[in-house]
């Protein structure tokens, strides 16, 4: 393969025995019609090692996301998709669970693994759906038996087969999730992947090969185990497991409700829709939402009622229906008698000169400093004692803090505090803890597609704003997905790390929200340019969306109009209610 070729080198014959491929930078390289993505880009590596700041995972082909396998036949450019980015993590951890999922058939044929969710410090949590838990020596032969998997550096290969042949193939594994996801395909055919003798689906693209799959590393954790595999950000290293004892909780609640509701996976929510029995489905959880939210206020009332939580305080990531659940709170905590007083923490910006910048110069309005936190402990205190006050209100287009209104609270009044900082301790260090309930909300749970393909609880996340910000800002589907990895950034600095701080968490995914967006969604996504890099974003939406049986208008006129949901789809009654706006102001 040649390094470098001008225009002046190029010979046109016919038939083109070659190709040629340009790379970020200039490099230009040659090889034979049908070479591979990975034999490319392993030659541009030789040549440009300093582009390459980790493992190439895949490739970005004429703006299209492909895999190492894929045999390039004509003149294109080509991108490398790397360990540390986004779609090169989710590569790596599709392949990886296929590698966890064969070591365990070979070890213990017939065993089923269902991959639950994910875990902050990058990783999966995996229980065995058909006997009992792994013992410490049988994680550990599991261990030795994938790393000599990796070792033999076996290849992962693909073929299409038709639906009847994936059918009867699942079904003889006594795999019903599978076969129940299989009912709303449309196409009659079905891409699976074959790891030695295993052949399994997984929606994405995988590795070439198990040598790419050297960092993983396997953890006994409540009743089942824990694959660690590198987050982006040390794509070499596996962090440190800490026990999240919260979150635990919230997803052993979620658990628990979707076997109250009997929906195991999508199969199960496309059956209930398909068969019109989505109503039912749609009220209990609406119900089971609206008794946390109760179960929420009251602990609020008791601890205010026995001289503590003067000031509640709100965070969590972008479209985790924050706003809706807040008011939703406000009438619960109305309904026992206690009066919201809602204090936006926008008001208490420093003036714009005085805004701190990030690396690149630009004015970081995410940052803990962009608030004037001595004002902002100061008038708490001062709330909360009792004392009349002016509240500040920050002028956005002047960029400067101006007088607002004036304030006291009574006795039955509360202080409700929302935004990204909210479990942050430095936020209110001159607040004596035992006067403040923190509250975290997030949509921390979601249905699988099936045991083995997690659908991320971000991605959902994503779509609701992808809807809202259609709806009601008036963006495209390319402006959410431009800035959505800004939006990440942002919450991986100033939310996550704090989350464990929260007096409760609010889980607010709904279990049938998905076939609700799915019809609203879509047609947004199906808008994105091609050969674009939000494409490559919307295509990979897309490609789990359609395996989600849409609601119809008649079903999605169901969801109550108090809806957490409803906060991105439309229709809320509560989107101008303001709580606790009488006898806010004297």
């Amino acid at each position: 393969m040649a390094t470098h070729l001008s225009q002046s080198q190029i010979t046109r014959s016919e038939p083109r025995q070659m190709i040629r491929v340009t790379f970020t930078g200039g490099l230009v390289l040659e090889g034979p019609v049908n070479t591979s993505v990975e034999t490319f880009l392993k030659a541009a590596r030789q040549q440009q090692p300093g582009l390459y700041s980790s493992e190439i995972m895949g490739g970005i082909v004429d703006g299209k996301l492909r895999e190492l396998a894929y045999p390039i036949v004509r003149d294109c450019t080509l991108e490398p998709i790397l360990l540390d980015t986004s779609d090169g993590g989710r590569i790596y951890r599709r392949s990886l669970v296929m590698l966890m999922t064969t070591a365990v058939d070979e070890l213990w044929p017939g065993t089923q693994v269902s991959v639950r969710y994910a875990i902050p410090e990058g990783g999966f949590y995996c229980i065995l759906l058909n006997r009992a838990s792994f013992t410490e020596d049988e994680l550990m032969r599991l261990d030795q038996h994938m790393r000599k998997i990796v070792a033999s550096d076996d290849p992962i290969t693909k073929r299409s087969v038709s639906l009847e042949e994936a059918t009867t193939l699942f079904a003889s594994r006594h795999e019903a999730d599978k076969v129940r996801l299989l009912e709303q395909r449309t196409r009659n055919s079905l891409t699976i992947y074959s790891l030695r003798s295993r052949q399994d689906y997984y929606y994405g693209y995988m590795l070439s090969s198990t040598g790419y799959l050297k960092h993983f590393r396997l953890l006994s954790a409540n009743g089942g185990f824990i694959l660690q595999y590198p987050r982006k950000e040390s794509s070499t290293e596996l962090l440190p497991v800490t026990a999240y004892t919260k979150l635990s909780t919230v997803f052993n609640q979620a658990d628990a409700w979707l076997q109250r509701m009997d929906v195991e996976d999508i199969g199960r929510l496309n059956q209930i829709v398909r068969e019109n029995r989505v109503h039912e489905l749609i009220l209990v959880a609406e119900a089971l939402h609206e008794q946390h939210v109760a179960t929420i206020a009251r602990e609020i009332c008791q601890k205010h009622d026995t001289g503590g939580a003067r000031l509640v305080l709100i965070a969590g990531p972008s479209s985790s229906g924050k706003t809706t659940f807040s008011k939703r709170l406000a009438i619960q905590l109305l309904a026992h008698g206690l009066r919201p007083f809602t204090l936006e923490m926008d008001n208490y910006f420093v003036d714009r000169e005085l805004t701190p910048r990030d690396e690149n110069g630009e004015y970081d309005f995410e940052a803990l400093e962009t608030i004037n936190l001595a004002r902002f402990n100061q008038q708490l205190l001062q709330l909360m004692n009792g004392e009349k006050i002016q509240l500040p209100k920050f002028d956005f287009v002047l960029g400067r803090s101006q007088p607002g209104r004036m304030a006291r609270l009574t006795d039955n009044q509360i202080i409700i505090v929302e935004g990204i900082h909210g479990l942050n301790p430095g936020l209110v260090p001159d607040i004596p803890p035992d006067s403040i309930y923190r509250i975290y909300v997030s949509a921390l749970t979601q249905l699988n597609t099936d045991t083995h393909n997690r659908i991320p609880t971000t991605d959902v996340r994503l779509l609701r704003r992808i809807v809202r910000d259609a709806r009601s800002r008036g963006y495209s589907a390319t402006d959410t997905l431009n800035r959505w990895s800004s939006v990440r950034r942002g919450e991986k600095r100033n939310i996550f790390p704090y989350q464990e701080n929260a007096d409760v968490m609010f889980n607010s995914a709904l279990v049938y929200e998905l076939a609700a967006l799915r019809p609203l969604a879509e047609p947004l996504l199906l808008q994105v340019e091609p050969a674009t890099p939000p494409h490559i974003e919307a295509n990979r939406l897309l490609s789990f969306l359609r395996w989600v049986r849409p609601l119809s208008d008649k079903h999605t006129e169901m969801i109550p109009d108090t809806s957490l949901l409803r906060e991105f789809i439309g229709g809320s009654t509560l989107q101008d209610y303001h709580p606790g706006e009488i006898n806010h102001d004297e």
